[in-house]
């Protein structure tokens, strides 16, 4: 038994006590907190919690910081000014506490009546029970007469807590649905990939369902590999039913186990297995979202519902399985080895069936992101995927991902206003229900100058993926934009909980604090930021408005030095908020001309006021269609 202030850790029961109250607490996130507490003072890093309690599943590190989110919940610990658990950033998290080992603490003396009384009830009611072996030794827990209080009230803190999580889980709309990531239960285990793969293709099936609300991929994910009570699950992805699963693949066979179960009791709605072979898994798909559909059209959804519609026929096995290993690797970020591995993938995918048309929207989505990121030259790397997203428009037309896929295009290099309203709107046709169509979407809506639509957009989106960090901050960066201070920081606040590692946070908030006048505050926020250009970026215009010029200087010249390809836009930026007005407007033709995603936010960001009665800004603006 482990103690620290007024709480007790007993890793025998799995149970933490607050005093004689047991305090409701999810078990992955009560075994994070006993490796932290059996490891006080010392800086856990995050790879050794990874490694630890997930060793042989891949874990994403947002899962790890979503833990100790909850874990601070439960102790009432703040991030900022810890008293539990303090965040060493990009490292992992150190258990600060004070920390107490009971086991060594004195059984009762029973030479006193009341002792001997106590021991012959407990003798007589109930045996005596054997605690759990701390550093080889085995000690006896004697039981107090305050245990039955304690139940007593644990019993009533369960109920209490069971029943607000029944009515909150009640107060979800019952259309509303999360298809949780299929676990493998392959002999080999090497098949987490196809998994996640026919996992994420139910998702997308189902959110082409009118009238049913369904989790996108990023939150639902976020509780891979963990054996969490489903009305926690429910709870926190704001859902009524959810969808749970299993893969056994054998060669080119392949069991898939479904199950569709009510959040708030655990009553399973209905349950099927299919065996399939490769050869045929979309029609394996296809069968397990129309019985779901159907399933909920029966139970939940109105008659006029509309359900799965058949595909087209499934390509040959192996594009399938390497598409599926593309998706896998696009999931785990921006690192130039993903990206490299996805885009081998995608090729390969097409090299196998060249009619694939999913593998050439993911070709698209690949090289785009690699152009964004300056890992291949911009121009070349927008128009490779520009080609590969109307090709996988012109295989199937009714494939959402390509017209997602060519809609980001339009607007992050394209430019093509108009053509990213008309894609994004026919991917909002084919799959309503998807959460990056909404923020594309909302992100269109920026550029543009329509802000409450934006923050609609972003809004919508995040009710689909409550759990995705870069959503909220996205949403608060938006309300910085029309003024809505104290909104965006409660959005940014958000953010952090769910990711406390995620870049452009501390800038977005210290450009709030720059502009309620608070540059000190706003140069500590980018002490905290982790990203590179960002971090520079905030601190030549805090340096700046601190009038601390050779500090300002310096940052700047570092910015210029790292990004002057990818982020000609945020040096301009930069000059812009010094006033330094001719070295902003050569930036911005860098940035006009380099096709950087960053300059349409000439427009409308607070930052560029000081340019917008200069003739140039205007001649900008109808360089990139946004005159108005």
């Amino acid at each position: 038994m482990k103690s620290f202030q007024s709480f007790r850790l007993d890793a025998a029961d799995h149970c933490l006590w607050r005093g004689e109250e047991r305090v409701i607490i999810t078990p992955k996130a009560f075994d994070v907190l006993r490796h932290l507490v059996e490891n006080a003072g010392r800086l856990v890093t995050q790879n050794e919690l990874l490694e630890a309690l997930w060793p042989e599943t891949y874990v994403n590190q947002e899962v790890l910081r979503k833990y100790i989110l909850e874990i601070r919940k439960v102790l009432g610990d703040q991030h900022k000014n810890p008293a539990f658990i303090e965040t060493v950033t990009k490292r992992g998290y150190r258990f600060i506490a004070p920390v107490t080992d009971d086991s060594a603490t004195e059984l009762p003396d029973l030479s006193s009546p009341s002792a001997r009384e106590k021991k012959a009830r407990d003798e007589t009611a109930t045996p005596e029970r054997e605690s759990f072996s701390s550093k080889g030794r085995t000690w006896k827990l004697a039981i107090i007469p305050a245990l039955v209080l304690v139940v007593a009230v644990t019993c009533m803190i369960g109920l209490i807590w069971l029943t607000r999580s029944r009515l909150h889980a009640s107060s979800f709309k019952n259309n509303s649905i999360a298809v949780l990531p299929f676990t493998d239960m392959s002999p080999g285990k090497d098949q987490e990939y196809f998994a996640d793969g026919l996992s994420e293709q139910l998702i997308n099936d189902l959110a082409k369902v009118s009238g049913l609300k369904v989790v996108a991929r990023s939150s639902a994910f976020q509780f891979k590999g963990k054996s969490e009570d489903l009305r926690t699950v429910g709870h926190e992805l704001g859902v009524a039913n959810i969808l749970e699963g299993s893969v056994r693949k054998e060669g080119n066979h392949v069991r898939i186990t479904a199950s569709l179960i009510k959040a708030d009791d655990g009553f399973q709605l209905w349950s099927e297995t299919y065996d399939r072979d490769v050869d045929h898994i979309f029609e394996a798909q296809d069968d397990i979202a129309r019985d779901v559909t159907s399933t909920l059209q029966i139970r939940l959804l109105k008659p006029a519902g509309s359900g799965i519609s058949a595909r087209s026929p499934s390509t040959n096995p192996e594009a399938y399985q390497a598409y599926l290993q593309g998706q896998y690797f696009i999931a785990r970020g921006q690192d130039k080895e993903d990206l490299d591995k996805a885009l081998s993938y995608a090729d390969q995918a097409i090299k196998w069936d060249a009619s694939f048309a999913p593998a050439w929207a993911q070709r698209s989505q690949v090289l785009q992101t690699m152009a964004s990121v300056a890992l291949i030259e911009n121009k070349d790397g927008f128009r490779r995927a520009h080609e590969s997203a109307t090709k996988a428009i012109a295989l199937d037309p009714n494939l959402a991902t390509g017209y997602l896929a060519l809609g980001l295009i339009q607007i992050n290099h394209d430019w093509d206003w108009d053509g990213a309203n008309a894609s994004l709107k026919k991917a909002g046709t084919l799959e309503p229900g998807n959460a990056d169509g909404l923020c594309y979407r909302a992100y269109l809506a920026r550029y543009l100058g329509h802000g409450d639509e934006a923050i609609d957009l972003y809004k919508q989106a995040i009710a689909l993926d409550p759990l995705r960090a870069n959503f909220h901050l996205a949403l608060g960066y938006e309300l910085f934009f029309v003024g809505r201070n104290e909104e965006a920081l409660a959005e940014l606040q958000r953010a952090e909980e769910l990711n406390t590692q995620i870049s452009s946070l501390h800038l977005t908030r210290a450009k709030i604090l720059m502009s309620q006048g608070h540059p000190q505050e706003a140069l500590a926020e980018m002490e905290k930021e982790t990203g590179e250009w960002e971090k520079f970026s905030g601190e030549t215009m805090a340096h700046h408005l601190l009038r601390q010029r050779k500090e300002s200087d310096a940052a700047l010249k570092k910015l210029i030095a790292t990004h002057q390809n990818d982020c000609a836009y945020q040096i301009a930026e930069a000059y812009a908020y010094r006033e330094e007005n001719n070295e902003a407007f050569h930036w911005l033709d860098r940035a006009v001309r380099q096709r950087d995603a960053g300059a349409p936010e000439l427009k409308r960001s607070p930052l560029m006021i000081n340019l917008r009665q200069d003739p140039r800004y205007a001649g900008l603006l109808k360089q990139m269609h946004l005159a108005d």
